[in-house]
């Protein structure tokens, strides 16, 4: 049987403009790979057509957003274009214990937040697009936006790419299968990191030592 060790859970953040193909990726991820859990943000944002309701947002009110900011009961939030969105603390501090990794569609002001309260649990990766020229032509191309709302996320999209170093990973997302690839080798390594096992592989170090000692003896 093969040696398990327990880990703590990932806190998977991926950020790009938007565009640039964060949350395409966060659905190709999950479908790659079940161990991966998605954090449903709160928002005070409408509902658009197709989206689900406690699937991809829970769509709450301005004043149940300012009561879960007064009550500490969100891990981050940013107003984004007018609405805010809020990443819930309780369901993914159960995640991480549970050694399940948590994967976040966010932006930069969300990111900043969570390394000031959790770097330790974060990983995170910057998407950029290859081109400000195909950055607009996938942002038309998804109709979900009028001209003016595509002309002021290209307008923002600037300022947002400003923030890339602030990340542990960045790449450039010229083909999706390629990127998704990227993606999982990123959380593969840091599934891997030394202290998300350190109790386990204390344990197993110190009983690989007594048993070398032993057998050389």
């Amino acid at each position: 049987m093969p040696l398990s060790l327990k880990r703590r859970g990932v806190m998977f953040v991926l950020s790009s403009p938007s565009g640039a193909g964060k949350t395409t990726l966060s659905h190709m991820l999950m479908e790659a790979d079940p161990a991966v859990e998605f954090s449903v943000s709160v928002t005070t944002r409408t509902q658009r057509p197709g989206e689900r309701d406690g699937v991809d947002y829970h769509f709450i009110s301005s004043a149940e957003f300012d009561r879960r900011v007064t009550a500490g009961d969100l891990l981050e939030w940013a107003e984004v274009f007018g609405n805010r969105y809020g990443t819930p603390r309780a369901p993914v501090e159960t995640a991480l214990v549970a050694g399940r990794d948590v994967l976040f569609d966010i932006d930069w002001q969300g990111t900043q937040q969570l390394h000031a309260s959790c770097a330790a649990d974060l990983a995170t990766v910057f998407i950029l697009p290859p081109s400000g020229a195909a950055l607009k032509q996938r942002l038309l191309k998804r109709g979900q936006d009028s001209a003016d709302v595509v002309a002021g996320r290209m307008a923002k999209a600037a300022g947002e790419i400003s923030h890339w170093t602030e990340y542990d990973y960045v790449f450039v997302n010229e083909d999706l299968a390629s990127s998704l690839l990227t993606v999982r080798s990123i959380l593969a390594a840091e599934r891997l990191r030394r202290e998300r096992r350190l109790e386990d592989l204390t344990a197993l170090v110190g009983r690989l030592d007594s048993e070398l000692k032993g057998l050389a003896g």
